[in-house]
């Protein structure tokens, strides 16, 4: 026997039972016995304090029915009838029972019944309720967690400090794919890595590549977001967060649609919609790239000869589609390091990058041009576009992205200046003539408001008599410091810029205000460029014009070439048709020199043909000129024309083309262009008659 046992067996029997009672009495679990009768035997305090009873109540003999009966008034919730269920629990073997018994109040009580060997019973009685309701918030939360990370739109997964998983949801398992039964928690990182690499959903690493990745950032403590692309083609966004405990939680964001809206975006903003070519924006970006790598490189600055045509003739469907195929075939020359870019039009840039030599750059060139000008298929029909090209090799040619870029412009001005369908490589003369052609620009924008032009006029004679018909206007431009510049030098630049509209303008109405002041039976001639067709006022101009000066319509003769017609040949026509109802006569100068002149004699009953001066210069030495004359005079003759031969020079020349029935002859054989009041002088006055003697030199 050990000590305490020998303390208890010594104590008074009424000591120890007062301390039997106060331990009893002290516990939370209230106690009732009761015998076989089922009657009260003994009950603690705490039984009395849950139900609310005074120790009356539950004295000895007290029948277990009153006790019950007692509950059911406190609210005691049951099933059945309340007879029914005293009955169950006071009559029969009293067996062992454990259930939890709610009130009305809200109170729970476990009840535990256990039977005595005499034949009675003990109950024991507990007041769970506090106990209970933290449990039922408890699984709320739990429940409520769960929920939450059930369905949220991203995978979650916390792990703790051994890198074992504490939770995942559901997200995370589908979104790699993992075998639910596996992933529980306590299941390791390394074996979550392994179902990972058996399902596939891993980036472009080892095993080993990516669990030195990914414990790197375990360890690190730091707040990380990683782009991951997986193998299968999705792209997840994962941040790591590290917990207080060294463990950790991350999420896991699918953002594959989004990667691919962000990659579309930037696709968009970097290529040309039309023909999926790089645009402005990368080519900047490629060109930065070339330059920084420290190589040499190539831009090949690429202009359509015959784009304008195509959408002229067959629509901008056609044009379109002719520039996709212009997308393709330069891909298909180009290397797989090079850009190509359009710049917008029909212009574009190939940066070939690198080169080892300036050959490399001129034999793409070459492929390029050749290329362009094979016939490409629309429409069920063949055309050609041509191609002309400028190249600027860096470093030689450009230290920057924009000298280099204006530089391969002005090597292509060049080679269209060259005639087209060609390539030039840049030379430095070729800046200081462009400069000098910005300056004549500038020079050429003030020239009509300082009224630096003036008309000189060249008479038609004919050849009958010798009489002049009347004179052709032609413009010259007084500088003020180089003086008289020809038309040739500067009516190029003034269509390419647009200036010739206001300058045409203001020639026609000269023009109409001069031949006012001669006699009725002269007229003057204009020449109307292309440009000027493409001005919608025209018509409204000529009509204006015609009005101030008081001249007839029938006194002005408006000379338009084949090129005007090949512009736009309906909105041509319908304005020469509104002209010619005016009573203004139509002239097509230049005639032969085109390719579709006869074709247009069709199209509309011009007044006169003029022959081109490159016919006239060797009539009298040379049978095709002078066969070609003698055809273009009789188609005039013929179709109720007049014809003028341009460019006579010669007594020679004049008989030849006399004696073929010219109608009209012009040249410095009669006089050299002249200005106005000078013409009127020498040609107008009565003292100088027409022509002195009829076909002598004026």
């Amino acid at each position: 026997m050990d000590d305490r046992a020998r303390q208890v067996g010594s104590l008074d029997p009424l000591v120890l039972g007062g301390l039997l009672d106060q331990a009893v009495n002290n516990l939370r679990l209230g106690i009732i016995l009761f015998n076989g009768n089922r009657e009260v035997v003994y009950c603690n305090r705490r039984y009395m304090d849950i139900y609310g009873l005074s120790p009356e109540q539950v004295r000895t003999g007290t029948p277990v029915g009153d006790l019950i009966q007692h509950r059911l008034k406190l609210g005691l919730k049951i099933r059945g009838e309340a007879d029914a269920y005293i009955r169950a629990r006071t009559e029969g073997t009293i067996v062992s029972e454990r259930t939890v018994q709610e009130f009305a109040d809200g109170r729970i009580i476990a009840y535990t019944v256990l039977p005595m060997p005499d034949g009675g019973g003990m109950a024991t009685h507990e007041d769970i309720t506090e106990r209970e309701e933290l449990s039922a918030r408890l699984q709320q939360r739990n429940m409520q967690f769960d929920i939450a990370i059930n369905n949220m739109p991203h995978g979650l997964c916390f792990f703790d400090a051994s890198h074992r998983l504490i939770v995942c949801n559901k997200d995370f398992i589908d979104m790699y794919g993992l075998p639910p039964e596996r992933v529980r928690p306590g299941t390791p990182l390394t074996d979550i890595v392994d179902m990972r690499f058996e399902a596939g959903s891993v980036p472009a690493m080892t095993r080993d590549e990516y669990m030195k990745w990914r414990t790197g950032v375990v360890v690190s403590a730091e707040p990380v977001d990683s782009i991951i692309e997986m193998r299968n083609g999705r792209t997840f966004k994962v941040r790591h967060r590290p917990m207080p405990d060294l463990g950790w939680v991350a999420t896991h964001e699918d953002i594959t649609e989004q990667r691919q809206a962000e990659l579309r975006i930037a696709h968009m903003a970097h290529h040309d919609a039309l023909t999926d070519l790089g645009n402005r924006a990368l080519l900047s970006q490629r060109l930065a790239q070339a330059f920084a790598s420290g190589r040499a490189f190539a831009v090949h600055h690429i202009d359509l000869d015959k784009f304008k045509a195509v959408n002229d003739t067959l629509g901008h469907h056609a044009g379109d589609a002719l520039l996709r195929g212009v997308g393709e075939r330069l891909r298909r020359l180009a290397r797989p390091g090079d850009t190509i870019a359009r710049m917008g039009g029909d212009e574009f840039v190939v940066l070939q990058t690198p080169i080892e030599s300036e050959d490399e750059a001129e034999i793409l060139a070459q492929g390029m041009i050749a290329q362009m000008a094979a016939p490409f298929e629309i429409d069920d029909g063949q055309t050609i576009a041509g191609a002309s090209i400028g190249i600027a090799i860096a470093p030689a040619d450009g230290t920057t992205p924009e000298q280099l870029l204006r530089n391969a412009d002005l090597a292509l001005y060049r080679a269209k200046s060259d005639g087209r369908g060609t390539y030039r490589r840049f030379e430095p003369a070729m800046d200081a003539q462009v400069q000098s052609r910005r300056a004549l620009e500038l020079d050429l924008r003030k020239a009509l408001a300082g009224g630096e032009f003036e008309l000189h006029y060249q008479p038609l004679v004919r050849s009958r008599n010798g009489e002049i018909s009347g004179f052709e206007a032609l413009i010259r431009w007084r500088h003020p410091q180089h003086g008289l510049i020809a038309p040739g030098s500067f009516i190029p630049l003034a269509e390419d810029t647009g200036l010739i509209v206001p300058i045409g303008e203001w020639v026609i109405r000269q023009a109409c205000r001069t031949a006012s002041r001669w006699p009725e039976h002269l007229h003057v001639a204009v020449n109307i460029s292309a440009v000027q067709f493409r001005y919608a006022g025209l018509a409204e101009v000529i009509v204006g014009a015609l009005a101030a000066s008081g001249l007839k319509a029938s006194r002005l003769e408006i000379e338009i070439t084949e090129s005007v017609l090949v512009q736009d040949k309906e909105g041509t026509l319908a304005i020469l048709h509104r002209l010619r109802e005016l009573g203004v006569r139509i002239a097509m100068d230049d005639f032969g020199t085109g390719y579709s002149s006869l074709t247009y004699l069709q199209c509309f009953p011009f007044d006169k043909i003029k022959i081109d001066r490159s016919f006239v210069r060797d009539v009298a030495t040379d049978a095709g000129s002078l066969n070609i004359v003698r055809a273009i005079t009789a188609l005039a003759n013929g179709m109720g024309m007049t014809a003028t031969a341009e460019g006579v020079e010669t007594r020679e020349q004049l008989d030849r083309i006399a004696a073929e029935g010219c109608t009209e002859m012009q040249g410095y054989l009669f006089s050299r262009p002249l200005p106005a009041d000078e013409i009127e002088r020498r040609f107008l006055t009565a003292e100088g008659p027409a022509m002195p003697d009829r076909f002598a030199a004026a």
